[in-house]
């Protein structure tokens, strides 16, 4: 679709009368039929999607903060009357309710188009671990697409719907947004409700936002972050205070805590982001990145894969064969540690905790690159 579908111009260009949800995705049905399969996991037939519109064309435009916005739901996120796979055959059910994130949007008038690729069981930053074939990336298919919300990005990135939802534990929002081209917003975990998410590693899931802008991405955040008391680890939103651009304290790694892998032009980017926000009025202040990086080591190589393995336990454990290779090989390490294990890696997290409130103290926001190089 060449004409611009962001979340912004649609809600506009129905106010004005110059288009209508019909219209969008009548243009857009097409294109989705024919991208690439491995971008989807599942797609609703046309009757479905007409049956939203002929509901939305019931309702005036300005009753609904999300009206006819078409988005796309990474396939570890329940939507009701349609198969939930995780990327894995024979994990396969079907959800009787949507995922709580997913029922707002639908409220919101926003129109699902399909349930999205991913890394089998979200593990990989990648996007290739996937029985259902790697979704190409948008800009380049000689490059992967980034994990594990890969389906989602590319949708987005395609132009094929407004946004996506996907997830992010260790970057799985934020990896495959930055190879796209997009905005990954991964908000404070707790804040969107886990209701109807299958979990990767529970403690620490993220449902996550990809949109073209920030605004966007935004618009969508301040519909679905809502407190759900059936969710046992949400916590209720609580923006800071407003803190003007120029008043804003900047944390930017050590040079030598950044590592670009030889990647020239990642470098120069990163610079020219400084650059800008300098030109903005915001202050750059070199920070100590130390206990971050200890912190995400730990995610990896400390004993919270068992999060992964607690999750889907009878089928590892009954069908082994029926997990991508990696995956398996990734997930069966779970069992490895022991509980003490566990305590320690918690009280080394604690430990780190403390020591990166040195930064906090200092600083508003932190950069870093999002990916050294793709």
């Amino acid at each position: 679709m060449t004409q611009n579908i962001s979340i912004a111009f649609l809600l506009e260009s129905y106010r004005q009368g110059t288009l209508t949800p019909r219209q969008v995705m009548e243009q857009l049905w097409p294109q989705i039929e024919a991208s690439d399969p491995a971008i989807w996991i599942s797609r609703p037939a046309w009757e479905k999607v007409n049956a939203m519109l002929q509901r939305l064309e019931q309702a005036p435009v300005d009753s609904l903060p999300l009206y006819g916005v078409p988005f796309a739901i990474k396939d570890n996120i329940d939507q009701a009357e349609v198969p939930t796979t995780c990327a894995c055959p024979a994990f396969e059910y079907t959800a009787e309710k949507s995922a709580f994130v997913v029922e707002k949007l639908i409220e919101a008038g926003a129109i699902p188009i399909g349930k999205t690729n991913l890394d089998q069981f979200a593990t990989g930053l990648v996007g290739v671990r996937s029985p259902y074939g790697i979704a190409k990336n948008a800009f380049d298919e000689r490059y992967v697409p980034g994990g594990s919300s890969s389906g989602s990005a590319v949708a987005v990135a395609l132009g094929l719907c407004s946004f996506a939802l996907g997830t992010d534990t260790a970057g799985s929002g934020r990896i495959p947004a930055s190879l796209n081209n997009l905005v990954g917003l991964k908000p404070t975990r707790g804040v969107l409700s886990n209701s109807g998410l299958v979990p990767a590693c529970k403690t620490l899931d993220c449902i996550s936002i990809f949109a073209q802008t920030t605004a966007d991405a935004m618009s969508v955040f301040d519909i679905v972050a809502q407190y759900d008391p059936a969710d046992a680890y949400a916590r209720k939103n609580e923006p800071l205070p407003a803190k003007g651009v120029d008043k804003l304290v900047v944390g930017v790694p050590k040079t030598d805590q950044l590592e670009f892998f030889g990647d020239e032009a990642a470098a120069e980017l990163f610079q020219e982001s400084l650059q800008r926000l300098e030109s903005l009025g915001v202050t750059l202040q070199e920070i100590d990145l130390h206990p971050f990086l200890e912190a995400a080591l730990l995610l990896y190589e400390g004993p919270w894969v068992a999060e992964r393995y607690s999750g889907i336990e009878e089928l590892i454990k009954t069908q082994p064969e029926a997990l991508y290779p990696v995956t398996y090989q990734i997930i069966s390490g779970g069992i490895k540690g022991t509980a003490v294990d566990a305590f320690r890696a918690q009280y080394k997290l604690a430990e780190l905790r403390r020591e990166s409130e040195a930064a906090w103290q200092r600083v508003d926001i932190i950069i870093t690159p999002t990916a050294g190089t793709h």
